[in-house]
């Protein structure tokens, strides 16, 4: 295969920044970055622009560029309310099944709670027969009459795309496959989506929402992957999903709810990939850009989760196990009615972006608080081109200082206190409040903003080592790159463990793995290629929530789910133990590449120093690529590169390993 053909290009779209990795595999691996500001309004702008200026557009002619793609697009439109009309069809009785929802709360002991619109407006949410029961006999037959009226008010509503979501589809999908053709027959280009397709599990609240958020992101994301493969011509275009694997294009178009965390999976896999390379397990990732931050746990694996949620809804598909929070470098800063100073969630994103970006924004944000404390350099040039205005982040900071009582750079050091506060809490969900000591773990700190708080989110955790990754400013990218090609595959089959008929179950397993792979030679993955891995959501009997067990011998599962649950929870219970749903995860296996080794040029000058508020002696300031392997920096030291700053603070020191990982030590 010529070394054209061994091209590969991980594309992250953020809020804020488009990043870019290009991995070249012959005929040695080499590893080229690019970073741009995104344009939200056409996420496909800053790619192919980007694509451009990487000067890789013959390769776009000649098919010769395998492209891996994770965008914020399906993201944005959930929490915008940018999606599309949508009908939702359910059995006689349950209309408003979306709306009545479940009886969680925001605010456990709010006397009133503001009233929510429901997803769907009822007028858009039919009723049908073909009602299945729980043991999967027919309660009621679906007639053609009943059909026929169906498409009668289906064709009167327009809606843009139609969700199915029939009661216990899962155990007997016939309705629903009849309903979806009689739609495909009569209307054709109206996008609908199926329950028994989507999510076929229990829980019919959380089976719809799934459902309708799959039809209504459809529309949207199959007409903006369909304008940037147009744009692309021959090249290879696959999409990262949110459980950490990617698929093709045509079938994300049409699994619109599993890339709802297609950008931040790629920095846990990145981080994954790296860990392998260090000889070390035990991470907890902080992912920090422009607009948000991801915190995740990485203990030997990346765990997935069913229970996550975005905008109050939950997503009950397979998504990294993640908890994600409005806070990152474009974070406004505002003082609150009762005169707290108060951080984020709302972002100055790309367009207008921090005042110190000098494109027109007003509002304080982290970044700018950055800027005037010396952590980010106001005279170094970054990507996009960017050169960072000290005076006008001063003056963005200035009313907020003078409302408050504070100097402009105490006010700064606070913004930055309250916004390490908020990533802290997120990074105590993800481990204390699961049971894991942060103590026992590595903070990886990446992204454009994540370096200059790493220090600071250590110290908060009590954690004594850290991790700034090579190419952590573009990390999600690169996860992109080194990610498997995949599905997971699901099915509720509710079982008592004890006792079971193992040889039942082992066919069950094998049926949805046989399934899963008919689905995946449709886009062209031979069974040879793919590894299955086998798992099971377990529960005591009597409670509402599960834990997800590898599948191997069952004594073996049983004891690791009691294992597990006494981790999680601090108990083992003496209640029987079910099996609610069994899961195959199928999918490739990259051949792996090693990253480069780390190559300092010669005649090297790291000699020179800022000034950094708070600190008693000047910072050293450093080009991260002018570092030795080996060589110790102690704290304060400036750290800058192509597409992210680290900060390394006084009691830190920093030192480059051999593949350029910024390997960090609490100095006691």
């Amino acid at each position: 295969m010529s070394s054209q053909k061994q091209m590969l290009l991980g594309i992250d779209a953020g809020g804020t920044f488009t990043d870019f990795v290009l991995v070249r595999l012959e005929p040695i691996v080499s590893v080229r970055v690019y970073k741009t500001l995104s344009t939200p309004d056409a996420p496909e702008r800053a790619i192919l622009h980007g694509i451009k200026a990487m000067g890789l557009e013959s390769h776009l002619d000649d098919g010769s560029l395998q492209l891996v793609h994770g965008s914020t697009v399906a993201t944005n439109a959930v929490l915008e309310g940018k999606l599309a009309r949508t009908a939702f069809i359910t059995n006689y009785g349950f209309a408003d099944m979306l709306q009545l929802a479940r009886q969680t709360r925001p605010e456990l002991y709010a006397l009133e709670t503001p009233a929510v619109p429901p997803p769907v407006p009822p007028e858009l949410c039919l009723e049908t027969g073909g009602r299945v029961a729980a043991d999967g006999t027919v309660v009621l037959p679906l007639s053609q009459i009943e059909l026929d009226e169906l498409l009668a008010k289906i064709e009167s509503l327009a809606p843009s795309a139609v969700a199915i979501n029939l009661l216990f589809s899962f155990l007997d999908d016939s309705f629903e496959r009849r309903i979806e053709s009689a739609i495909k027959a009569k209307f054709g280009e109206c996008f609908v989506s199926r329950s028994s397709t989507v999510l076929p599990e229990y829980k019919e609240y959380e089976r719809g929402i799934a459902t309708w958020l799959n039809a209504a992101l459809g529309p949207v994301i199959s007409g903006y992957l369909s304008v940037l493969q147009r744009e692309l011509g021959n090249t290879s275009l696959q999409v990262m999903q949110s459980s950490g694997e990617t698929m093709s294009a045509g079938m994300a178009a049409q699994s619109a709810v599993n890339l709802l965390l297609s950008g931040p999976a790629g920095g846990l896999t990145a981080i994954a990939y790296l860990a392998k390379q260090v000889g070390k397990s035990k991470f907890l990732s902080f992912d920090m850009g422009g607009t948000s931050t991801d915190v995740a746990l990485l203990d030997t694996k990346i765990r997935t989760s069913n229970e996550s949620s975005i905008s109050n809804y939950p997503i009950a598909v397979p998504m990294v196990d993640m908890e994600t929070i409005g806070a990152g470098g474009g974070s406004i800063a505002y003082v609150d009615a009762g005169g707290m100073l108060q951080v984020g969630p709302r972002s100055a994103g790309a367009d207008p972006g921090p005042a110190c970006y000098g494109r027109g924004g007003l509002g304080a944000t982290v970044s700018d608080a950055n800027v005037v404390l010396g952590r980010l350099q106001s005279n170094s040039t970054f990507a996009g081109d960017l050169k960072l205005s000290l005076e006008k982040a001063q003056a963005s900071l200035e009313p907020l200082a003078q409302r408050i009582g504070l100097s402009i750079e105490e006010t700064a050091l606070g913004i930055i206190d309250i916004a390490n506060e908020h990533m802290a809490k997120a990074i105590r969900l993800i481990s204390v409040n699961k049971g894991h000591d942060a103590k026992d773990f590595i903070l990886a700190s990446f992204g454009g903003a994540g370096g200059l708080h790493v220090c600071a989110l250590a110290d908060a955790m009590a954690m004594k080592n850290a991790l700034v990754p090579v190419h952590g400013g573009v990390l999600s990218a690169l996860g992109m790159v080194v990610a498997d090609q995949g599905r997971q595959f699901s099915k509720t089959l509710s079982l008592d463990l004890q006792p079971i008929d193992e040889k039942s179950l082992e066919d069950q397993f094998a049926q949805l793995e046989q399934g899963g792979m008919e689905q995946l030679a449709l886009e062209g993955l031979h069974s040879s290629m793919l590894v299955p891995k086998r798992s099971a959501d377990l529960r005591y009997k009597g409670q509402s929530y599960t834990l997800n067990i590898d599948w191997h011998a069952l004594a073996g599962v049983l004891e690791a789910f009691e294992q597990l649950h006494e981790q999680r929870y601090g108990y083992r219970h003496d209640a029987p133990i079910e099996l609610l749903t069994i899961r195959v995860n199928l999918s490739t296996k990259k051949t792996p590449f090693v990253l480069p080794q780390h190559i300092t040029p010669a005649h090297c000058n790291n000699t020179r120093h800022c000034k950094v508020y708070g600190e008693t002696k000047q910072a050293r300031l450093l080009a991260r690529a002018e570092l030795y392997p080996g060589e110790l920096i102690e704290g304060p030291a400036v750290i800058t590169e192509y597409s992210a700053t680290t900060f390394v603070a006084a009691n830190w020191s920093a030192a480059v390993d051999g593949f350029g990982n910024l390997v960090l030590q609490k100095q006691s």
